[in-house]
């Protein structure tokens, strides 16, 4: 951090004209509201607009990115409040104080590049963080919390945030977005989106208690497969009349197939019965992304994808703190021939849409792109999770751009539990679009007046035509 505050120029071009360019397009969207159609803060954090507890359980302990490093680093992730673990004040003064000893872990990470902006333009902090500065630091965000103009509902006005979509299980209730959208004096739509993972994988030890669980509180008995769809059918409509926009979908591949209804019953049966063979649950749960998509041409969610994480990597973390925490760990993923089967049925049926993450980003230009660029239902997605740093924004519009243009995609997608990290990970991907496009403009390719156009775009319409909005 600069003694003067962060440079305006940061993450702009180096060539002087065409950060000259690049000036001009981000300032046109740097007040821009924030739409945020995939992340994970919870919803309950609006509806109850309590304050912050601490500095450690508001910017430390929901971030995976900062505690995984701590944590490579040898810092134990008890000490950081990682997995539900309770912190009282002396223990959250030493996480924050582990975060300052180990500043220089975060050199060039976008992590760096996220705290320092929130750090500087949100808490007043301008001094670096090292051991000596770690009390002083957290003093100075206590005391900044503290203050109601600090709770959950003023920064959502203060980020300028229009829409905020949070992650939620079939079976919540959504009693948060019901009460939220209840209230007159809030102004920002929350909306739920729709996770089914758990449900949609026979392999998992748990499956048969969360279908059990499903088809209480849809109503319908999931003691077969007929009843099983059923269930899932209607707590998609509840998500829906709840004002859920898409669906998501987190499994380590996308491969899909289609099963007759006698076959799948059948494993499904034996799955209810512990008995289904490991080929069995993955042909059941690639079957079922298909179902996912025929019901999504029924309802009209978005259906978005984002397979390749190996999940739960480190048997002992699990047991100690359980998922979440910070030891999930992408692996390769192919599109183009997993998804043949459910683009063939519904690639191109009315009001279906699927928008396409990876963690993998050689896939970005070899199949993604070329997919968005024939089915009107694909939509390239942003770059997120490990790949939503400023160098592999760059690549990805490098790698997408020349296929499918701007229009095809996403727009940026924060994906975090870390609330007051949203706006400066905004403003990271607009800075960084902003250089991309001046490069197009001082290259010829076309007007600075179509890149300011395409600038505005890209948090605008285009991700609210991706997401339905």
């Amino acid at each position: 951090m600069s003694p003067n505050g962060l440079p305006p120029d940061r993450l702009l071009p180096a060539d002087p004209a065409t950060r000259d360019v690049a000036r001009r397009i981000y300032r046109s969207v740097q007040d821009q509201p924030i739409i945020s159609p995939h992340g994970h803060v919870p919803p309950e954090w609006l509806a109850q607009d309590l304050p912050f507890k601490d500095p450690t359980t508001l910017l430390l302990s929901p971030d995976h990115y900062i505690f995984r490093m701590l944590h490579a680093a040898g810092v134990p992730l008890g000490e950081l409040g990682v997995g539900g673990a309770e912190l009282d004040e002396a223990g959250s003064r030493r996480a924050w104080a582990h975060l300052c000893r180990h500043w220089d872990l975060f050199l060039g990470t976008p992590v760096r590049y996220w705290l320092e902006d929130q750090l500087v333009d949100i808490f007043g902090v301008t001094e670096r963080l090292s051991e000596a500065t770690a009390d002083a630091s957290y003093d100075r965000i206590a005391e900044v919390i503290a203050g109601d103009n600090f709770r959950p509902r003023a920064l959502m006005d203060r980020f300028g945030i229009t829409v905020l979509a949070t992650t939620d299980d079939p079976c919540d209730d959504l009693s948060h977005h019901a009460a939220l959208a209840a209230d007159d004096s809030f102004t920002p739509r929350v909306i739920p989106t729709f996770r089914p993972d758990k449900y949609l994988e026979p392999g998992r030890a748990d499956f048969a208690e969360s279908v059990t669980r499903l088809g209480e509180v849809s109503g319908e008995d999931t003691g077969d497969y007929a009843g099983y769809l059923r269930a899932l059918e209607a707590r998609r409509r509840y998500f829906v009349e709840h004002g859920a926009v898409s669906s998501d979908h987190s499994h380590v591949d996308v491969q899909t197939l289609t099963l007759d209804d006698g076959e799948a019953s059948q494993i499904y049966a034996a799955a209810l019965g512990g008995t289904a063979t490991e080929q069995e649950s993955t042909a059941l749960r690639r079957h079922m992304l298909g179902q996912m998509a025929r019901m999504a041409t029924d309802d009209g969610l978005v259906m978005t994808l984002h397979p390749g994480s190996y999940r739960n990597h480190h048997g002992p973390t699990l047991a100690a703190h359980g998922p979440d925490t910070g030891h999930d760990i992408p692996v390769g993923v192919e599109f183009t021939k997993g998804l043949a089967d459910l683009l063939g049925r519904y690639g191109t049926a009315e009001g279906f849409q699927l928008v396409l993450f990876t963690l993998d980003e050689t896939v970005f230009s070899r199949e993604i792109a070329p997919l968005a660029g024939f089915y009107p239902s694909v939509y390239a997605g942003a770059p997120w999770w490990f790949l939503d740093a400023p160098r592999a924004i760059g690549r990805y519009r490098a790698a997408v751009t020349e296929t499918v243009g701007f229009y095809r995609t996403s727009g940026f997608i924060d994906d975090t539990r870390a609330f007051c990290s949203i706006p400066a990970r905004h403003d990271m991907s607009r800075r960084v679009d902003a250089g991309y496009l001046a490069g197009l403009v001082v290259e010829h390719q076309f007007e600075e007046e179509d890149a300011l156009r395409i600038a505005t775009d890209l948090v605008t319409t285009i991700p609210q035509k991706a997401f339905k909005l």
